[in-house]
Parts: structure tokens; C-alpha cells; sequence
């Protein structure tokens, strides 16, 4: 009630009432909420070190320290170099053909009858049992790992894609055809502007499913990149330098799902703005 009242005083241009308590509403901003939540994660994975829980789990400043020192000697950045080629190669493919089979699907009926239950059964399926099939046909090259990041992403953008538009707006798609709009009309002006929400955030769901079919393919395919840092340094019981590059690859994408959440919050869903 009191800080209903401390916002209708400021909407009409009068001062804070003496005593509203802005300290309750700065704590509840997003932003310092989320900050809150990593001290916290960091404090309690320090004390779990310190403990220590296991012989190999290091404490959250060794794993700072590791992680500086990494990026210093060039290890890390050498590492993504080798990881993000073939991880925004697989993106960008399965974007434009997620996206284009996703659509046809949803505007041809026979295209959902033969195309849909096969993503259906990709997206069930236990996807690292078909990375030794791609290595046994492709080697253990860029090819494999792209396509290792294309069987884990193309299910969930060709799917999101295909609800997308399945489930546009009935009465917009009526409206059109009773202004006597052209197919062309339909599928350009009403179609994708409406569908597009929901296939953005199949792509953004589809980059995170990416992140890890790189990691699974560098793990099981060939030791190149993030993957041969994790598994050359847990050899040597380095688990500082191994947990640090873990941590730097969950951070990384989940700095890049934040980003583009932005985008797709201030390009797609402009009535989420305010939340």
C-alpha cells in the first residue's frame, strides 16, 4: 500500500513520503537480485572447497586465479578460436534450414506428415549416441563437429518454427483473405510478423542446445578446443584449470542466451519490456 501511494506521489511530480523506504525496492531490481545470486553461488561453492567436499573439487578463488592465468598464457582463447567455428557454423545452418522446413511444414500439410515426426524423434532421442555414427562417416573434422552442433539445434529451431506458424492468429489470417489478400500477402504480412516471437525464441533455444552439442562433439570426437582443455587437464588433475573451463563455457553461453533474450524482448515482445 505505501509504496502504491510513493508511486502515485511520484507520478504527479510530488517528493517521496518521509520514511518510504527506498532500500526495499532497490533490492528487488533484477539486475541486484541476479548479483545477489552469484555471491551467493560463489560464497557457498568457496565453502564447499574449503570443506572440502571432494579432493577434486577446488575452491571458487583457485578457479578465479586458474581462469586469469589461462587467459594470460593464451590457453583459453586459443580454445574458442577451435570451439566457435564450428559451433556459429552449425547455428547459422540450422537457422536458415530450421526456420525454412519449420515454415514449409506448417503451411503444406504433406510436409508436416513426413518432415515433423523425424525432428519429433531427433529431439527424444539420446543425441550422443549418434556422434560415433557421425565420426565412423565424417572423420574427426570440422564437418563432424558442425553437424554434431546441427543435430542438437535443427530439432528444436524446425519445431519452434513449425508451432510458430501453425498457430498464427486465425482471425488476422480471415481478415487478409476477406480483404482479398494474396497468398504472398498472407504468409509475408500476417504470417511471419505474427509467427515471429515464437521462432526467435526457437532460435534462442536452439543456440543453447548448440553450446552443447559442441562440447559433446569435442569430448567424443576429436580433443580440439574447450573439450580437449576439460579432458587434458582432468588427466593431469588439474582441476582448477579443468572447473574454470567449464565454468568460462557455461558463463559464455549464458551471456549470449541473456543477449538474445534482449533482443528478442525489444525486437519480438515489446508488451514484455516492462517486466
Amino acid at each position: 500500500m505505501a509504496a502504491d501511494i510513493g508511486t502515485e506521489r511520484e507520478a504527479i511530480g510530488l517528493a517521496p513520503i518521509a520514511g518510504h523506504s527506498d532500500g526495499v525496492s532497490f533490492l528487488q531490481r533484477p539486475v541486484v537480485l541476479r548479483l545477489l545470486s552469484i555471491v551467493l553461488f560463489a560464497a557457498i561453492w568457496e565453502i564447499a572447497g574449503r570443506i572440502p567436499v571432494s579432493f577434486a573439487f577446488p575452491t571458487f578463488l583457485d578457479t578465479a586465479v586458474a581462469f586469469f592465468e589461462m587467459i594470460a598464457s593464451g590457453e583459453l582463447p586459443r580454445a574458442y578460436v577451435s570451439t566457435l567455428q564450428p559451433l556459429i557454423l552449425g547455428i547459422v545452418l540450422s537457422t536458415f534450414l530450421g526456420v525454412g522446413l519449420g515454415t514449409l511444414c506448417g503451411l503444406w500439410r504433406p510436409g508436416e506428415w513426413m518432415v515433423i515426426p523425424v525432428f519429433i524423434v531427433l529431439q527424444a532421442a539420446p543425441v550422443a549416441a549418434f556422434i560415433p555414427m557421425v565420426t565412423f562417416v565424417y572423420g574427426i573434422g570440422m564437418t563432424a563437429k558442425t553437424l554434431a552442433v546441427m543435430i542438437l539445434a535443427l530439432p528444436v529451431i524446425v519445431l519452434n518454427s513449425y508451432k510458430a506458424v501453425r498457430n498464427v492468429n486465425g482471425s488476422l489470417i480471415a481478415m487478409c483473405r476477406s480483404f482479398l489478400g494474396s497468398r504472398r500477402q498472407e504468409i509475408t504480412r500476417i504470417i511471419f510478423p505474427d509467427a515471429s516471437p515464437v521462432i526467435f525464441a526457437g532460435l534462442r533455444l536452439g543456440v543453447a542446445a548448440g553450446f552443447v552439442g559442441v562440447v559433446l562433439a569435442e569430448l567424443l570426437i576429436t580433443p580440439t578446443g574447450i573439450g580437449d582443455l576439460i579432458t587434458f587437464h582432468r588427466s593431469r588433475a588439474d582441476y582448477a584449470e579443468m572447473y574454470a573451463t567449464i565454468a568460462s563455457i557455461i558463463a559464455l553461453s549464458t551471456v549470449t542466451l541473456i543477449g538474445l533474450q534482449w533482443v528478442e524482448i525489444h525486437l519480438f515482445r515489446p508488451e514484455m519490456r516492462g517486466a
